[in-house]
């Protein structure tokens, strides 16, 4: 208990490989992803029997395929925690090839699910969708090239990282998903900033997403459905939105009551985009307001932990996987009590879906690999020596 307080003790030398990683993780940020993962399966028996029912499955099937990518997206988190950076970081290389292959190669093997978005691929058994795998690898391979042109000499790692983040934005543009082009754009734009970009740089970005949003909209119909449905100042208690806004409503403090609560049969997307409708609505606000404090602790304290660190690229990719990983959360229960435009994104590691639960856990993974107590002074220590 007290490391866990405290914070985890430096590694030894020579010291096995499960006790250093168990005395150097961030057991904290471990515990609120095990609790999310539980909150998760709980309310999929909630929300997933109604699917199930209309095609013509078992009561629990989506709650046991939810449970088996959900160990999966666990084990993936584990093993990746064990990692050195250095190897999360090779690996993250290959797996950026692999991601970027299966991205472009989307609109001729894809499939969109009568979606309209063309972001799967059908394994007839199960679906991947990549671009929730481009996401952790793209921001390690970005964090590399933007601690590579810190160096002195170094080469121009931030064109380089720009360059292929607007490549990425703009093969998820043309699924359409820009729920996940703006998640990869600002998770560049964070590791960007930290990295020592220039103010009048980043109000051009600004500038140039709200252009590319104007664009967008004009261009495409489905992103223009989606904005105006938002910026309607009455909602259709007949679509999704309008389910949700009047499920949390009902919710109240305490909720309805476990199992009592009716947007699951209305909502097609209850179990993946809307499952914080069926959280409120069951077990009212209590329930919503300790989601959101677990995604807010594991944010903090591995952005806390960050700070300490010296190494640059560690510091860059962390500090970009924690804050997609955060605000993922964030625009998926702002859609759902519409703060903001439908998305289509997923609550990390609470949602049903195999590609965002095993994506998530690979993420959180290097998060806590990179987060993990390292031999080393602080980095206050550092400044003040060189001083």
């Amino acid at each position: 208990m007290t490391e866990m307080v405290y914070g985890a003790v430096p590694a030894q030398r020579g010291e096995p490989i499960l006790p250093k990683w168990w005395r150097t993780l961030d057991k904290w940020s471990m515990t609120c992803v095990l609790i999310l993962s539980g909150i998760g399966l709980l309310l999929g028996l909630a929300a997933s029997p109604p699917l199930a029912s209309r095609n013509g499955f078992d009561p629990f099937h989506y709650v046991e395929r939810q449970a088996v990518f959900g160990t999966l997206a666990l084990a993936a988190m584990l093993l990746t925690s064990m990692m050195s950076p250095v190897l999360v970081r090779r690996l993250a290389v290959l797996g950026f090839l692999g991601a970027f292959a299966a991205l472009a190669l989307l609109p001729v093997l894809g499939t969109d699910f009568g979606k309209g978005a063309v972001r799967w691929y059908s394994l007839g058994f199960a679906s991947v969708q990549p671009s929730e795998f481009m996401k952790p690898v793209f921001i390690v391979v970005a964090a590399w090239m933007l601690a590579a042109s810190q160096q002195i000499n170094g080469p121009p790692g931030k064109l380089w990282s720009a360059l292929l983040c607007m490549t990425i934005v703009g093969m998820l543009v043309m699924q359409p998903d820009f729920g996940q082009a703006s998640l990869v754009l600002f998770g560049w734009g964070v590791m960007y900033f930290v990295a020592g970009a220039p103010m009048l740089l980043m109000v051009g970005m600004a500038g140039a997403v709200v252009l590319g949003g104007t664009v967008a909209y004009s261009a495409s119909e489905h992103f223009a459905r989606r904005i105006d449905g938002f910026l309607t100042p009455e909602v259709d208690p007949t679509t999704q939105l309008g389910y949700a806004t009047n499920a949390i409503r009902e919710g109240g403090l305490f909720g309805v009551g476990v199992g009592e609560g009716q947007v699951k049969w209305s909502l097609p997307d209850a179990h993946t985009d809307f499952i914080i409708a069926v959280a409120a609505e069951e077990y009212g606000l209590i329930l919503v307001m300790i989601i959101i404090a677990l995604y807010a602790s594991i944010v903090v304290r591995s952005l806390l932990r960050l700070m300490r660190e010296r190494d640059p690229f560690i510091r860059l990719a962390g500090t970009g996987l924690a804050c997609i990983f955060g605000v993922q959360a964030m625009i998926n229960m702002g859609v759902a009590v519409r703060l903001l435009p439908a998305k289509g994104m997923t609550l990390p590691f609470v949602s049903y879906g195999g590609s965002s639960l095993i994506a998530g856990g690979i993420a959180v993974g290097m998060l806590l690999a990179f987060t993990r107590t390292r031999p080393q002074g602080e980095i206050g220590e550092i400044l003040r020596g060189r001083g």
